[in-house]
């Protein structure tokens, strides 16, 4: 019996291998797309549209740059915190404890190889892992507070208050699946120029067209 298919198809052609990704299959306008179209909360915002994971990526980005004298890099991978579930989904907390550990490591090995098609470590330190969980928290609580039906004492008590950061600072309001896809490349695109332009050694970009 041959094994299982381990790889999905992208609309960019490409087939990434889920269990051994390469860099060489990652494509931005494949993360752009999917993220877009993947619902955060389950689904269970208010609006006439999903909150996705590409608008929360920015929202976090955001908040990641007003709390941090950040590097671009480290903004970029701010924005590509949650890149892998381009293709694995957006798995609720309660249900990832569940789960356990299996998921974790396709997600790990699919974010290094995101990384490394961009041109980053392959991995987060974790004084800037911790300093993104920080930003991607008070964008939950606005979240949680503003779509998903949370009381402030609520969100409060999962996510923290936040102190510095309102949410008329942020784009809130979720996007169509093409607007929210489209905000992700171009803050993706604008990041990693501020990076080459910070680097001039660093060549031509590893990035890919615009989506």
């Amino acid at each position: 019996m041959s094994a299982p298919r381990a790889w999905q198809r992208m609309l960019s052609g490409r087939r990434l291998d889920l269990l051994d990704p390469s860099p060489l299959d990652i494509e931005l306008s494949d993360i752009a797309h999917g993220l877009a179209r993947v619902a955060r909360w389950n689904g269970q915002t208010a609006g006439p549209h999903a909150f996705s994971v590409a608008q929360h990526c920015v929202v976090v980005e955001e908040i990641f740059r007003r709390l941090n004298k950040a590097s671009p890099a480290d903004r970029l991978i701010a924005l590509l915190h949650d890149a892998p579930e381009y293709v694995i989904g957006d798995m609720i907390s309660p249900f990832k404890a569940v789960v356990g550990g299996g998921y974790k490591t396709v997600e790990k090995r699919i974010e290094a190889a995101i990384h490394l098609r961009f041109g980053l470590p392959a991995s987060a330190t974790a004084a800037l892992t911790e300093r993104i969980k920080k930003a991607d928290r008070v964008a939950a609580f606005f979240e949680a507070t503003l779509l998903a039906g949370f009381s402030p004492t609520e969100a409060a008590g999962f996510f923290g208050r936040p102190r510095t950061i309102t949410a008329e600072m942020l784009p809130m309001a979720p996007l169509p699946a093409p607007e929210a896809q489209a905000l992700f490349a171009e803050r993706f695109h604008a990041i990693d120029a501020e990076r080459l332009a910070a680097s001039p050694r660093a060549g031509q970009s590893r990035s890919a067209r615009p989506a």
